[in-house]
């Protein structure tokens, strides 16, 4: 048996694998980019086949940079988006483009496509609703099945295997259908407290009575940390592995982040842990069920064994911040690059102008929806307070200024998550933790110290963690959680920048019942 594993973590933009010991030290990482088709209507698609390669050349790369042998990797997990792919019984691939476009077997996360059939499911009500904060939302998967089989009945009923971005990795490494029980339980409403899983009463009031023979699922879904298996030949032969690396079963990203975050002291009530990418999770351990209105869950076993979380968050953040650029920029384009160049630019101006730099600018930051604590997919964002102004600065204002609406909005979502004792810690992970700027505005708008460990690689981390447990390098997920986890950079509020926030709340509120009043209007 090895002594490391590899972590793959699939996000909207890439595929990024990474080597650990089972300290949980990085020893080596790479990404590659995935392609997502895009077109009006809320549509997003990627291609499964365009993944898996992907994912293929990032765990190569990463043992490349390790210098590790293939024959030393003990396990690999798999983290990602809560993509569907679709494929029939022999696990070909089925398009669900509206085009019938080869190849575009799966509907990414944040399609929108399946608003009215989540609306739907929420006036039909029942428990899964209730587990859901009483409102589906269109980016879980029963609408996206729903609508499926309402507006390609063809592929539906072609249909035999549907996975969840994470299972699909893990049937491609393993051979195994057996799903996991994060992504059905936080993404397919399957109530994993229960006996039965889904209510069959339910499922047929939706018109998915027929969902496991469609879906290929036959199996009670497998705990995080355990084994599907080993590697299959030809699985082990793309990947550069070999086929006694064990495949662990698949997490959704942001649970896998909050395993990195949370996982090593969930008794820990006064914490909570923020996901921050292309859109953010804000996630608590409670050891009893809390219903929250807007707020998924509670889900039991999701990550860790007999803990329940729950989870409010933001559709659009790093979406958000991407297209400032694109809309305001002048033709830049929302690299790396351009938003550290950004980013640099906010610094200066603020040491200029002070704490004040923007503040005639106001943003509702719902260009995607609302997930918590509004539940509405329909909601839309604001931008309050633009002039002629096009020049680069002019674009750094709205930035800057689109930011704080982020932080604000997880101070509100926060303020909510205190339904039994107060949260004194917020530990940021994903791509935000390496913006110095925003988990500062976090701190400052939450008044909250903000703890920054795992940071960009939480995902990576948490599905390491798993993988660990899988290949017995650890006694239990939660020893694994101990040993791997790192230690925290806490970084305190400001009062006096907490001071000039507390306006901005209010005036986000105001905003807030503005839009209500607006759209009784419309």
């Amino acid at each position: 048996m090895g002594k490391y594993i590899v972590a793959v973590d699939v996000g909207t933009g890439s595929a990024r694998a990474g080597v650990f010991d089972r300290q949980g030290v990085l020893l080596g990482r790479s990404s590659f980019p995935i392609s997502m088709k895009t077109a009006g209507g809320g549509l997003a698609e990627h291609n499964s086949e365009d993944i898996w390669s992907a994912v293929c050349r990032a765990v190569k790369g990463a043992r490349d940079e390790a210098g590790v042998a293939p024959a030393d990797i003990a396990a690999i997990g798999f983290d990602a988006t809560c993509s569907l792919v679709v494929r029939n019984a022999e696990g070909r691939p089925l398009s669900v483009a509206q085009g019938g476009e080869n190849g575009w077997d799966t509907i990414a996360w944040l399609d929108h496509r399946a608003i009215a059939e989540a609306e739907e499911l929420s006036r039909l009500g029942g428990e899964a609703v209730r587990h859901s904060g009483g409102t589906i939302s269109p980016e879980m998967q029963l609408p996206k099945l729903m609508w499926l089989k309402r507006h390609m009945p063809d592929v539906w009923n072609s249909a035999g295997m549907i996975f969840d971005l994470a299972d699909f990795l893990t049937w491609r490494a393993s051979g195994s259908l057996t799903r996991s029980i994060c992504t059905l339980t936080a993404k397919w409403n399957y109530l994993s407290h229960t006996e039965e899983g889904w209510n069959a009463a339910e499922l047929a009031r939706a018109g998915l009575d027929d969902l496991g023979a469609r879906a290929g699922i036959d199996a009670l879904p497998a705990p995080i940390g355990v084994s599907l298996g080993p590697l299959t030949a030809a699985a082990a032969q793309q990947l550069g592995l070999t086929v006694s690396t064990i495949v662990t079963p698949g997490m959704v990203d942001a649970y896998a982040g909050q395993l990195a975050l949370l996982g090593a002291n969930p008794e820990e009530q006064a914490q909570a842990g923020l996901i921050g990418g292309t859109s953010s999770a804000l996630m608590r351990f409670t050891a009893e069920p809390m219903h929250l209105k807007s707020f998924w869950g509670p889900y039991r076993d999701v990550v860790l064994p007999g803990w329940w979380v729950i989870e409010g968050g933001q559709s659009a953040t790093g979406a958000l911040l991407d297209h400032i650029v694109r809309t305001h920029g002048n033709g830049l384009e929302p690299t790396p690059g351009t938003h550290a160049l950004v980013l640099d630019r906010i610094e200066q101006l603020i040491a200029e102008h002070g704490n004040g730099f923007g503040a005639l600018i106001q943003v509702l930051p719902d260009f995607h929806g609302n997930r918590a604590p509004l539940a509405d997919a329909r909601a839309t964002g604001t931008i309050h307070g633009l002039t002629l102004d096009g020049t680069f600065d002019g674009m750094c204002a709205i930035y800057y200024r689109a930011m704080v609406s982020l932080a604000l909005g997880i101070r509100q979502i926060l303020d909510l998550m205190e339904f039994d004792r107060p949260i004194a810690t917020l530990n940021l992970g994903g791509g935000h933790a390496r913006n110095g700027l925003l988990a500062r505005l976090y701190a400052d708008a939450t008044r909250r110290q903000v703890a920054i460990s795992a940071g960009e690689e939480a995902m990576l981390l948490g599905t390491a963690m798993a993988a660990a447990t899988a290949a017995g390098l650890h006694g239990s997920l939660q020893e694994a959680c101990r040993a791997m986890s790192r230690p925290a950079t806490l970084i305190q509020p400001d009062e006096i920048r907490a001071e000039a926030l507390d306006r901005d709340y209010r005036i986000f509120l105001r905003m807030q019942a503005h839009r209500r009043e607006l759209d009784g209007l419309a």
